[in-house]
């Protein structure tokens, strides 16, 4: 393709916030305040599982109390969240949060074990730097990504380099050499790191439409070439490059993807910030001399054991039959992980303290799987269902939360219509500041995004409670944003009573929950039948993935 000169294109993004017919000088007119989201509203026309009176079950009323008034949700959530930090599979920290857990537990008097799933790269983070030292000295945003190589604890030099686009292996290995001694950059810049909304308040229509052409052809010119050749990072790495810099925009200035994979391990790989990245991209297209300076340490610990958490308060009259509160452990590491999914983590955790203390003998047992290795494909809850035959036959209930720090504002039976009244009677018997919120919908497909479909794929029961966002997808879902002060420690009070009251009417239903599969089977976006996938085989071990 032909590529248009990085300083047309900068032109473009500049002239995308030129206009100033509605510029906001200081102390002149402000925005109002956006509107509330819909979904956080209350439903309207109120059905009949949203309560008019106060509850009348006296350990719904006590659980209410205990958990809006004494919550401990946010001394867990700080403690896991600015001690602990990030919980990257298999690393040293995953073991300390788990740790954590397992003391967490033993002081609420709550039985807490860990169960091996399988074994996993395990890889130690240090410290990362990297600065341009010509044609002039700047410090560089950087984060290191997971499973990157490392400098041996020395600084290296090195003149930047744009990644060659490639069609073929063959042209690929053709441009190999150019390589030595240089810092790779792999991925598209972002022309501007300006917000869409930005742009579409600002730019003419023209120039809008301009840059969105220029910034569409680049990212294609870019798109999969890390992945295209299976050992590109071994390659570059034999070929005597120093490292690759990569950037991830996550659509608002400041906020990154940060992901990572035991590929990286061939050599130093750091996602650099948006600005920084255009930056580096345009010096070195106009070869202007780019050079930089920069330092990585991690530790690569081999192949290691991998754990499930698993907090269990015994069943007193059906021991043989089980509710799940379900939530991933695991994270990236961009920042600490708070909304993925420390929030769920933490929501379950509270929620089997407040019934601890409320319930301490439950009818039917009750677990808490804090999953390892659900960003990985859920392995960790996979592992546990395919392991654990006996709680899948005798599941009443799996309830798992994984979207965010929002109030719960939506759930539903799936694949089972027949639990989706059941979940109608037991959100009729609490408060309705909980249930006012929740959107109950009908029957629906599993979705394979968390770690109740890995319950659902065997048709047994399990919800998922979905979140109000809070803007997850672009600020903090796998960002280097996802920091503590992102919870909203409100609705995290609120999800772990909820969740817990969830629990305790399943826990004491007279009946077994249904599992009768819808027929037929309703159409998807597509048109086409949804189906049930089957629930594969748990990845238990890092030799051969390649995600």
């Amino acid at each position: 393709m032909a590529r248009l000169s990085l300083l047309t294109l900068s032109l473009l993004a500049a002239s995308a916030s030129a206009s100033t017919a509605n510029a906001q000088r200081p102390g002149g007119p402000q925005r109002p305040p956006s509107a509330p989201n819909p979904q956080g509203l209350p439903v309207s026309l109120a059905p009949e599982y949203v309560r008019t009176s106060a509850p009348t079950d006296p350990n719904i009323v006590t659980l209410f109390e205990e958990g809006m008034q004494r919550s401990q949700a946010p001394r867990f959530a700080q403690a896991l969240l600015d001690s602990i930090g990030p919980r990257l599979t298999g690393s040293p920290n995953m073991n300390r949060g788990q740790d954590w857990l397992l003391a967490t537990y033993k002081q609420l008097g709550v039985r807490a074990r860990k169960e091996q799933y399988g074994t996993w790269n395990s890889w130690k983070r240090g410290a990362a730097f990297a600065q341009l030292t010509a044609p002039r000295v700047k410090p560089l945003e950087v984060t290191m990504l997971s499973w990157s190589g490392n400098t041996a604890g020395k600084w290296v030099d090195g003149a930047v380099v744009t990644l060659e686009p490639y069609r073929t292996p063959d042209e690929f290995k053709a441009w190999l050499p150019s390589v030595k001694g240089k810092v790779v950059l792999a991925s598209a810049p972002r022309l501007s790191c300006r917000m869409a909304q930005q742009v579409a308040e600002f730019a003419t229509p023209a120039t809008a439409a301009a840059l969105d052409s220029a910034q569409r052809d680049l990212t294609a010119t870019y798109q999969g070439l890390t992945q295209r050749v299976s050992t590109f990072y071994a390659d570059l790495k034999a070929a005597g490059a120093v490292a690759v810099f990569e950037s991830n925009w996550s659509q608002y200035p400041g906020v990154d993807k940060i992901f990572g994979s035991p590929r990286n391990s061939a050599l130093p790989t750091f996602d650099i910030g948006c600005e920084d990245y255009g930056m580096l991209f345009r010096l070195a297209q106009n070869k202007q001399g780019p050079q930089v300076r920069l330092m990585a340490e991690s530790e690569f610990l081999g192949e290691q054991p991998v754990f499930n958490v698993i907090a269990e308060i015994k069943g007193s009259k059906k021991p043989d039959e089980y509710v799940i509160l379900s939530a991933h452990f695991d994270s990236w590491e961009g920042h600490s992980g708070a909304t993925d999914n420390a929030t769920g983590t933490v929501t379950m955790l509270e929620a089997l303290r407040l019934l601890k203390s409320v319930l301490p003998n439950p009818s039917r047992t009750i677990l808490v799987g804090h999953w390892s290795g659900e960003e990985q494909g859920l392995n960790g809850s996979g592992a546990f269902a395919a392991d654990h035959p006996e709680v899948v036959k005798g599941l009443q209930f799996a309830f798992n939360q994984d979207n965010g720090t929002g109030r719960i504002v939506s759930t539903g039976p799936s694949i089972l219509p027949e639990n989706g009244p059941r979940l109608a009677q037991y959100m009729a018997q609490m408060p309705s500041q909980l249930t006012q919120y929740i959107r109950l919908g009908g029957p629906s497909g599993i979705g394979g995004g968390s770690d109740h479909a890995s319950f659902l794929c065997y048709g047994a029961p399990a919800a998922s409670l979905g979140a109000l966002s809070w803007d997850y997808s672009n600020s903090t879902w796998h960002t280097n944003r996802d920091s503590y002060d992102k919870v909203v420690l409100d609705d995290l009070k609120h999800n772990a009573t909820l969740t817990a009251m969830f629990a305790y009417l399943a826990s004491e239903d007279p009946q077994p929950s249904s599992r009768t599969l819808m027929t037929p089977l309703p159409n998807g976006p597509n048109g086409q039948p949804i189906t049930i996938p089957s629930c594969g085989k748990p990845q238990r071990e890092s030799t051969g993935y390649r995600r």
